[in-house]
């Protein structure tokens, strides 16, 4: 059984006048915050004011780094040389460490977004320069990956810390990738089956897959989104289950 895990959110998703998400309430349910960088969202005023937010609530900081693509909010493949990738990693990281500084605080992980995050995942020349502008940057931040992925393993091999990352709310594939967005099933909404689903993750290390079939994974962090009220209790509610049920609940560098 596994004793403790992680709750992270992706937040600071806004872009100028235009807001996206509930940040200052979900941040008050998790440990651990992936913020945009720049480029799927985010912007210099949004990335100072959330780091603010989640340094006076004692959550870890870590970057979200994406495709330079506002208009498909980072969800759309671009074809990118593995050099090109390595930059972007630099880029973005480089930038959310300043800010990090600012507030006397340290960057806690890099959580890759939307299709960087899944393309980094299955191939590896752009998984071997994404964890080489990590290393490059500062090796002692922790790598937030999908669970049993490519880019999770090689990390590990090469001297990252690396935490595994769970979704609960959506559906997985039998090779433990991600059900696409774009079809059925890809995102759970009934509440009480996705905490059923997390609880024995955390507890089982196991999920079943969208075709039924029973799959291992490792639950370090669960990823949580908040982008509505909703969501925001539901983020809520996962916490309390997770501490019912003796889990403790704690950011990545509390426990890696």
């Amino acid at each position: 059984m596994k004793g403790v895990v992680d709750l992270n959110s992706d937040i600071g998703e806004g872009f100028g006048a235009y807001v996206m998400g509930l940040d200052e309430e979900v941040i008050k349910h998790v440990t651990s915050v992936n913020l945009a960088c720049g480029w799927h969202a985010g912007d210099p005023l949004i990335m100072e004011k959330t780091v603010k937010e989640a340094v006076a609530n004692n959550v870890a900081v870590g970057a979200h780094p994406g495709y330079p693509d506002l208009m498909g909010f980072g969800r759309r493949n671009l074809d990118v040389t593995p050099s090109e990738a390595r930059a972007y990693m630099i880029y973005q990281l480089g930038a959310l460490s300043a800010f990090a500084a600012a507030h006397g605080e340290k960057i806690q992980h890099v959580k890759l977004h939307g299709a960087f995050y899944n393309t980094a995942c299955v191939k590896p020349e752009l998984a071997e320069e994404v964890i080489s502008g990590i290393l490059d940057v500062d090796k002692n931040i922790i790598l937030l990956a999908l669970s049993g992925s490519y880019i999770a393993k090689r990390a590990k091999e090469r001297g990252l810390r690396v935490a595994q990352e769970v979704f609960a709310d959506r559906a997985y594939n039998s090779d433990g990738t991600l059900v696409s967005r774009k079809l059925p099933g890809a995102v759970i909404h009934d509440k009480n089956v996705a905490i059923e689903r997390i609880k024995r993750m955390v507890l089982e290390g196991k999920v079943v897959a969208a075709d039924g079939s029973e799959i291992e994974i490792v639950a370090d962090s669960i990823c949580v989104h908040g982008d509505n009220p909703e969501a925001v209790e539901f983020v809520r509610v996962i916490r309390e289950n997770l501490i019912s049920e003796g889990i403790e609940v704690k950011s990545l560098r509390e426990f890696l």
